[in-house]
Formats: C-alpha cells, structure tokens, sequence
C-alpha cells in the first residue's frame, strides 16, 4: 500500500490562521483557526504548587486504622512567563522539581498529583486540548516504530498531524523541508531500528534529531523538550541545542529542561529559569544571573562552567541538609522580593491582562472539550495506521523467521514423536494427546507472540494517541488486521506438517476442518494475548500473568480430566476454556467416520466406532458447531475487553 493513495484525501480550503483570545461566559478562552499554530506566543504560569499524597503504613495498618495521608510539596509557588523567540531553559540539581514544573506546564504524567494554579496562553487560559493544538513535546525518550524509515515514518506524521487544509503535495514538501532543516538528508531512507531487538538503524543524535522533526512538522508556536541532551556525547548535545535555538530564533517559543549543559550549550540560552527545592531561585536573562549571585556573595569564580555553578550551588548536600536548605529558602525568598522576580511578577500580570483585539475575532471557533483533538478523519487515520502496521510486520523478517523456525521445527518434532499410529484401541490417547499438543503449543505461542510485541508498542501507540493523532479504535483495528495473516499462516502449517504423518483422519474435508479449528484457537489465544498485554505495564508483567490464567483453562480442557470429573465449583471455567471448545471440536472431527475392529478392545462386539470413543472423554457429537461458535464467541468477547481495557487506559480526565 502506497502513501499516495490518500492524495485526493486533503484537499485545500480557505482557512484563518490567527491565534487569539475571546471573553466566552465571562471567562477567557483561547481561539484558534485550524491552522493556528503560525502565530507567535506568550506562555505563562501562576503560583504554580504542586502536592504528593501518600498513605503512611503497610497495608495491614492502613486496613486497621485511617491514617491521615501525608501530603509533600514538590512544587512552591512557582511563577515564570517566556516570550516569542526566547529559549527558557529550566535548571537545578535533581529533586529540584524541573521535571514536575514541565509536566504541568504540558498537562502530562499529573498522576496522583494535586496541582493548583494557573497558566496563561497570550493572555487566556489553557486546557489541554488548546495546548496540544499549537504546541510540540519531545520527550526524553525517543519511542519510534523501529521498521519505519526516517521518510516514512515523518510522512506518517505528516499524514495525520498536519492540518486538514494542507494538500497531499503540500504535506510532502514540508517532509522534505523539515528532513533538509535538521541535516536527516543522510539517513532519510534509513531504517530507524531498534537496538534491543536487534535491528540496526541510524545514530542517537539521529534519533533525537528525528524526535525534533516530527515536532517541528506541523510548525507549531510553542516547543518543549525535557532532556532533549539524555545520553548524548558534547558534540552532539551541542548540535542539538543549536537546532533548538535556531527555532526559537524564527519567532516561536521554546521551553526546556536540561541537566548540567556545557558552557558551550549553557551560552546558547537566551533565559534561564533556577529551581532548588521546588522554588524558583532565578528567572532571567543569562548574563543577569552571574550578576544576581554575585550580588547575593556567591561570585562564579572565572573560568568555572556558570551552568555547573549554579546547580552546585542550588543543591542539596548530602549530611548538611539543613543548612543547604536554610540557604536554599533565604535564597529563594531573596529572589520573591528583588528587581528580577518583581519584573517577571509584572510581566506575567500583564500577560494574563492582555485584550483581544476586534480584528482577531473573526471566522474563530473556540475550543471546547467536545472538539475532536484529531486532525485527520477516521479514514485518513485507519489508511496511514493500517499502511503502519502492516508494513511494521512485513519489516520484521527475523520475528517471522524464527516463528517459521520455532513452528516447522516443533511440528517436526511432533510429526517424528506421534508417526505412524494404527487404529487401534489402545492408541486412541495418542491421538488424542497429538492433538491436545496442537492446541497447547499453538496456545502459548500466539499469546506470548502478541504479549511480546504489544507491550513494546503500546508507549508508541499512547504517545501519539495522546498527541492527537489517532483513535483507540483505528490502532486496535489495524494491529489486530495485520497480525492477521500471521496467526492463520502459521497455525495451518504446523497443523499440515505432522497431521498425515501421524495418521489422522484421512478424508481432505476433515484436514482443513482440524487447521480451521487451530486456526480459531490460535486467534482466541492471540484476542487473550491483547487482553493480557492491554492490562500490563510492561513485558516483564505480561509473561509473568500470562501461564497463570491460561494454566487452569489448560486443565480444564477434557484431556487431563474428563469433562465430567470436574468439580462443580470449578465447572464454570470449561465455559471460558478455548482447550475445551477445540478439543472437543478436534476430537469429533478426528473420529467423524472412524471405525475399527480391535479383538483386544472393550468396545462393543470389539469394533470401535465414532460414538464409543468420544463418550470416553465425555465428548458429545453434537456439540460440534456450538464448539465453533463459542470460539468465534471467545475471539470477539476477548478482543471487546481487550479493547475496552486498551480504552480505559487511554481516558483522562481534563
């Protein structure tokens, strides 16, 4: 599938293209055009304090007594504006609260936090939504589809970030643009790779460089980086501040957290904003730092890093707690009341005081929480994620190789154990072991399979859900649709390999029943496997739940205990075993038609027909089609709830 088959999905339309602020219900509230993201703006924020509740105690004390919770401040008061074309970098040592001050400012990562105070965008205040419509975030870590190129994956952007008057032509050139901005040229047809997985791709600076182009895509006004120097060399730490700073030298505004820049780095801010202990210690010019802590006795000596200075100065000392914070809050309250602090006071208040003016309120449509957050329409977004998760699949030749490997090799090793059985009585349970092999193995390589792939997207899928580029519903469709072929591919082989060679039932029509019937198992695995990696965190949780829900489904499954040996109290779980329904199934398909004489044999004037066999494993020939049908059943009901789960851990509240 070619990305230029959504050419005709874009087409041009007259569009505004003003950023403003309007009075809605006597408060005010941020108007943006569709494409509102070219307009310069001011960002600030208020009294900003944040709160962590804890409950003191184990979980016994807190069953017997209500304790009282324990509430710490992460964040005091912290107040701070930044301009059009003025890069803030946040500093301090760690604990210091940079991090947290950036997740509020990016509504992110809140969690059990209690926030209170305000921030302000040209004046209005923000929500969420209004901020992700016009704002970029490069998180410190860079999450990409590992099977994408450099070029496709930022046409994947494009595709579903980009405004919606833009032409396919013109979403294009901005790819080429941005790829030519940030020096990718080199890498573009590159595979982005993935080292753990053992997939070779382009450089970390390449990585983070990319990180910033799928951010500087959609040209946003307002940039925030946390980390963006992690785990970089100088050089590169260097080169990629300067992008920063080339970007806020175009007119935009770029926010950053960064821990011990070089006094190369250090020098290309054009702000500063101190913390220590939560509080703001400076905010300012860089060069009126030096002079603000000389003026407080603390003199940078020369040739000494400013960066490193401050920070060391602003820290915590480990065994002098309480004099570093005694000079840490004489410190801050020195600032509260000096000229700085007093300047950027009134500049945030004249920040929040700003009037819109009567030419920016036309043709303006508020933003509301009802409003989509999603650029592109349902279709657009199902063709680029659907084109994604194929081509992610189809890209993976090693993961399909070692599942060819892994399925060939132990349907071989079945084929060589189970050859050559005769009718006879005494090897109807090799039969039926030979086929309650296919059912396990097939079980447990499905569920592990999605387990290990699944939690390793899902950060993927939850950060771009949350940068408004596509619904729950259009990833959960797509990665279920790709995968498809897979789980139907496989299955059917390790089922043809061995099942003549053990001598199953002979007829052509009952052959591809048994590979349907382990086909369907093989997706109700798979569906439990979504269920299963959507409830988890990550991996390590994944395969550590997984063999303790499917074991007791596994017993249950009429080979290890006859269906009417179950205890009634554990009778309920038969109902939701896929064992069950496909062994059954399996078990009727194999003896449809079978009869055989065996003079050592209990059965009936010693010939051995279809009815006899499968009431020994309480077995009922009748139950084939609802067999089949509960499994149909089990795939659709595990992959709602995988869903719904998926679903609930993409909600939050506004």
């Amino acid at each position: 599938m070619e990305l230029n088959v959504w050419e005709g999905e874009y087409k041009a339309v007259p569009t505004n293209q003003l950023l403003d602020t309007t009075k809605n219900g006597g408060d005010e509230v941020l108007n943006l055009s569709s494409s509102g993201a070219t307009q310069p703006v001011t960002y600030s924020w208020e009294n900003i304090t944040v709160f962590y509740e804890t409950t003191p105690g184990n979980c016994l004390t807190r069953l017997c007594k209500k304790s009282p919770p324990i509430r710490k401040k992460i964040l005091d008061n912290v107040t701070g504006i930044v301009r059009p074309g003025e890069f803030l970098a946040i500093m301090g040592a760690s604990g210091a609260g940079k991090t947290t001050l950036l997740n509020c400012l990016t509504f992110r990562n809140s969690g059990q936090l209690k926030i209170s105070g305000e921030r302000y965008l040209n004046g209005a205040k923000v929500n969420t939504d209004t901020l992700a419509r016009i704002s970029g975030y490069v998180q410190q870590d860079d999450l990409f589809i590992s099977t994408l190129t450099v070029h496709e994956h930022l046409r994947f952007q494009a595709l579903l970030r980009m405004d919606t008057h833009l032409t396919y032509e013109e979403r294009m050139t901005r790819v080429e643009e941005v790829i030519n901005e940030l020096g990718l040229t080199k890498c573009s047809g590159s595979m982005i790779g993935h080292p753990e997985r053992g997939i070779k791709g382009i450089s970390g600076g390449e990585r983070k460089r990319l990180a910033f182009a799928s951010e500087v895509l959609t040209n946003p006004s307002l940039m925030f980086c946390d980390e963006p120097t992690s785990g970089l060399d100088s050089y590169m730490a260097q080169n990629i501040v300067q992008v920063l700073k080339n970007i806020a030298s175009t007119g935009k505004t770029v926010v950053c957290t960064i821990h011990q820049p070089s006094s190369e780095v250090f020098a290309l801010f054009d702000r500063i904003l101190l913390m220590a202990e939560g509080r703001t210690a400076f905010l300012g010019p860089v060069g009126d730092a030096l002079s603000f802590f000389s003026a407080q006795g603390m003199p940078c000596p020369p040739n000494y890093n400013p960066a490193d200075y401050y920070i060391h100065t602003l820290a915590t000392v480990p065994g002098h707690e309480v004099e570093s914070k005694k000079k840490i809050k004489e410190f801050c309250d020195t600032y509260d009341t000096s000229d700085a602090g007093k300047s950027v006071q009134e500049m945030v208040i004249a920040n929040r005081s700003i009037k819109s003016s009567r030419s920016q309120e036309l043709d303006l449509e508020p933003v509301k929480i009802q409003r989509s957050p999603y650029k592109a329409s349902w279709f657009a977004q199902l063709r680029a994620v659907m084109w994604r998760s194929f081509l992610s699949v189809r890209r993976e030749p090693a993961v399909l190789k070692v599942k060819a490997f892994q399925t060939i090799f132990i349907a071989s090793l079945i084929a060589l154990i189970f050859q050559g059985q005769t009718y006879e009585f005494q090897n109807v349970r090799n039969f039926q072991g030979a086929l309650f092999v296919f059912l396990t193995n097939m079980t447990f390589q499905s569920v592990f399979g999605v387990i290990n792939d699944i939690t390793l997207e899902l950060p993927v899928f939850l950060r771009e859900h949350f940068n408004g580029m596509y619904r729950t519903d259009i990833y959960f469709l797509s990665k279920t649709t790709a995968d498809l072929p897979v789980y139907i591919v496989f299955p059917f082989l390790f089922v043809a390999i061995p099942y003549y060679a053990i001598g199953l039932n002979p007829d052509v029509g009952r052959f591809f029943i048994a590979c349907g019937i382990v086909i369907l198992l093989a997706n109700v695995a798979t569906s439990f496997g979504y269920v299963i990696s959507c409830m988890t965190s990550s991996t390590r949780v994944a395969l550590a739940v997984g063999p303790p829900f499917i074991i007791p489904l596994l017993l249950f499954g009429g080979f290890f205990l006859r269906n009417g040996s179950v205890p009634v109290y554990f009778d309920w779980l038969r109902y939701v075993s896929w064992f069950m329904y496909a062994n059954e199934a399996l078990s009727i398909n194999q003896w449809n038609g079978i009869s055989f004489n065996d003079t050592m044999s209990p059965c009936p004037q010693h010939i051995c027909t279809e009815d006899y066999i499968l009431k020994q494993f309480d077995f009922n020939p009748n139950n084939f089609y609802r067999n089949i049908g509960c499994l149909f059943a089990l795939i659709v009901g595990f992959r709602i709830i995988a869903f719904l789960v998926l679903l609930k851990k993409t909600y939050r509240k506004n």
